[in-house]
C-alpha cells in the first residue's frame, strides 16, 4: 500500500506538470508572471504545489526563483518559505532534477512531528528553460492511508486488531460454556454413582441442547449396567442354589454309608473322608463364586453413599470377637473420628472383614493385631497389622492376585479347619480401586504383615 500511494502521488504530479507545460511554453520569463491562478487549477484538493524557475545565467550558481504557489504566499513570507525547503533538502534536489530531467520525491515530518508530507519534484522543459513543480501532499488525508507510520498505527490493522479481540473473547466465553457445561456433566454422572438421582437423570438435568443426544445414550447406558448387575445378582443366587441343592443331598446320602462302613475298613473310611474334603471344598468355591458375582454387581450398580469407616471397624471388631477369644488374640484399636468415605453398600465390610480374616488366620496363638485409622485432609488410611510369618519377599507382589494363596501345609497360618479360595485379598483390590483408593501389603519388620487401604474422604472423589 505504501508503494502504490507513493506512486499515485508521483503520477498526480507528473499529469499536473503536463497540464502546466503548455501554459510554461507561453509565458515569458523576462516578463511579470502571473501563475498563481493557473496552480490554483491543481490545488483545489489541498495539494500545495510551488514552482521554481532557474535562469539560464544562473544554472552554474543552481539558484532558483519562486515564482507561483498555491496556496498564495505574501511576498513577506517567500524568504521564510525558501528556507523551509533548503532545510528539507528539497532546493539542493532542484539543480538534479534540472540537469539529469528525472522526477525525485522527499518524505518528511513537520517540525512538532504530527504531520507527515510528501513532496515531489517534477522538472518540465519550456523554451529551453527549466521550471520544477513540488507538489507536497499530507499523506494521511491521501487514499485515507500513511506512509512511512507503523503498521500497528494503521487503520485496518486496528479494525483488524479489534476483529480478533472480538472473536478471542467469544472463543474465550464459548470455552467458559463448554467447561460449565462438562462439569454440570460430570456432576451428574457422580451424584448417579452415589445413587441422590433417579432415572434418565442426563436428559433431564442437561442444559446444553448439543448434548441432548449424548445425555440420552449416557441414561441408556446407565439402565442397561443396572440391568446387567441385576441379572448378575440373579444369575448368582440361581447357580449357588443349583450347585447348592446336588450337594447337599450328596452330603445326606452319604450319612447311612458313614454309617454301614465298618470302623475296622479303613480304606473305605479314607475314601470317605477324601468324599466330605472335596464337598466341603465344593460348597467353598461355590460360595466364593456367589461372592464374587455378587460383590461384581455391586461394583456396577451399588450407589456410592457416605460411610463411617470408624463404625465399620467396631462391627467388624464384634464379627470375630468369638474367634479372636478362642485364638487367644488381642485386637488393638487406634482409631480417628468421623472418618467418612464414599462406598456401595456392604463393599467395605466385605473387604474389611478380608483383611481381618487374614490377619487372624495367619496370627499365632496369644498375638495382636493392630488396626490403625487415620483421617487426613483428603483421604482416610486403614492400616492393619498382624503378627503372623508374614509372606516370601518373592511372593508380596502377587498378594492380591486371583486365587494366590501362599498358607503353608502346617503351622501358623496353615488353616486346616477352613477352606479357602485365595479370592479374599483379590476381593479386597477390586473394591478399594473402585471406590477410587489404593490397597498395599508389606512385611513388617519383626515379623508379620502389614496391610494398607487409603480411600478418599468424602466429597474428595
Amino acid at each position: 500500500m505504501r508503494a502504490l500511494v507513493t506512486r499515485a502521488i508521483q503520477d498526480r504530479s507528473a499529469l499536473i506538470a503536463e497540464a502546466l507545460t503548455p501554459a510554461l511554453k507561453e509565458t515569458d520569463p523576462t516578463a511579470p508572471m502571473a501563475l498563481n491562478l493557473e496552480l490554483a487549477k491543481y490545488g483545489s484538493d489541498g495539494t500545495v504545489l510551488k514552482l521554481m524557475f532557474q535562469p539560464p545565467a544562473d544554472r552554474a550558481t543552481g539558484r532558483f526563483y519562486l515564482v507561483g504557489s498555491t496556496p498564495p504566499i505574501r511576498p513577506e513570507a517567500v524568504a521564510a518559505e525558501l528556507d523551509e525547503l533548503r532545510q528539507r533538502g528539497i532546493l539542493q534536489r532542484l539543480s538534479e532534477a534540472c540537469m539529469w530531467d528525472a522526477s525525485n520525491e522527499i518524505r518528511y515530518k513537520q517540525a512538532d512531528g504530527s504531520i507527515e508530507l510528501l513532496t515531489s519534484i517534477i522538472p518540465i522543459r519550456a523554451r529551453g528553460n527549466c521550471w520544477v513543480l513540488t507538489s507536497t501532499h499530507v499523506t494521511s488525508e491521501f487514499l485515507n492511508t500513511s506512509i512511512g507510520r507503523p503498521y500497528w498505527e494503521t487503520r485496518e490493522i486496528r479494525v483488524a486488531a479489534v476483529i480478533y479481540l472480538v472473536v478471542a473473547v467469544l472463543a474465550l466465553l464459548i470455552a467458559i460454556s463448554i467447561r460449565v457445561s462438562l462439569g454440570r456433566f460430570r456432576t451428574v454422572a457422580n451424584e448417579i454413582s452415589q445413587g441422590r438421582i433417579g432415572d434418565s437423570a442426563f436428559a433431564r438435568r442437561n442444559v446444553v441442547p448439543e448434548l441432548s443426544s449424548v445425555a440420552r445414550d449416557f441414561d441408556k447406558l446407565v439402565h442397561e449396567l443396572a440391568r446387567v448387575s441385576r441379572q448378575i445378582r440373579q444369575s448368582a443366587e440361581d447357580n449357588a442354589h443349583s450347585f447348592k441343592t446336588p450337594l447337599a443331598a450328596v452330603q445326606s446320602a452319604l450319612r447311612p454309608v458313614r454309617r454301614a462302613v465298618p470302623e475296622t475298613d479303613e480304606r473305605a473310611r479314607r475314601a470317605l473322608e477324601i468324599v466330605d474334603s472335596s464337598l466341603a471344598r465344593l460348597l467353598t468355591l461355590v460360595n466364593a463364586a456367589q461372592h464374587y458375582d455378587t460383590a461384581t454387581a455391586d461394583l456396577i450398580d451399588a450407589p456410592r453413599v457416605p460411610t463411617d469407616l470408624t463404625q465399620l471397624v467396631g462391627e467388624a471388631a464384634r464379627h470375630f470377637r468369638e474367634i479372636l477369644a478362642a485364638r487367644d488374640i488381642r485386637l488393638i484399636r487406634r482409631l480417628d473420628e468421623h472418618a467418612i468415605v464414599r462406598a456401595g453398600q456392604g463393599m467395605l465390610e466385605e473387604a474389611l472383614q478380608n483383611v481381618l480374616e487374614n490377619a487372624i488366620s495367619f496370627s499365632p496363638k496369644g498375638a495382636a493385631i493392630i488396626v490403625t485409622l487415620t483421617a487426613n485432609a483428603e483421604t482416610v488410611e486403614l492400616q492393619v497389622d498382624d503378627q503372623g510369618p508374614g509372606i516370601d519377599p518373592a511372593k508380596i507382589e502377587h498378594v492380591f492376585e486371583r486365587y494366590f494363596s501362599s498358607r503353608p501345609e502346617v503351622g501358623t497360618g496353615s488353616d486346616a479347619a477352613v477352606e479357602h479360595s485365595g479370592l479374599g485379598l483379590w476381593i479386597v483390590r477390586r473394591s478399594v480401586e473402585a471406590l477410587g483408593g489404593q490397597v498395599s501389603a508389606v512385611n513388617r519388620i519383626g515379623g508379620g504383615l502389614s496391610v494398607v487401604i487409603v480411600l478418599p474422604r468424602n466429597g474428595h472423589q
